[in-house]
């Protein structure tokens, strides 16, 4: 059965991190689509638009994976958007926003 991890864009620019168990995503994304939820955070920044998903066969896998990509920057969720590895990686090594301080020299 699985779960998938999804990102969608709102209408307002923002990004919504999600998870749906099963094999049925375009279910979830028209739930999204159509106000299914009221008092959602997309409910009122529709439409939304799937930008990114990954399936994963275990479902606290895919749990693990949505709370951290929830905790990642803007700069960082576009990079996964793009498949972008080299990015996402030196965006895991600020933090901030800035570069990290370089090691104290011997």
């Amino acid at each position: 059965m699985g779960c998938y991890v999804y990102m969608l864009r709102c209408a307002d620019g923002s990004y919504y991190v999600g998870s749906a168990t099963g094999d049925d995503l375009k279910r979830r994304v028209r739930e999204h689509q159509t106000g299914g939820y009221p008092g959602s955070y997309t409910a009122k920044r529709r439409p939304v638009r799937l930008v990114w998903s990954q399936h994963f066969d275990r479902i606290g896998d895919a749990i693990s994976a949505e709370r951290q990509i929830k905790g990642w920057s803007r700069a960082k969720k576009e990079a996964l958007i793009r498949s972008d590895w080299d990015r996402i990686q030196s965006l895991a090594k600020r933090r901030a926003g800035k570069p990290q301080a370089p090691p104290p020299s011997s």
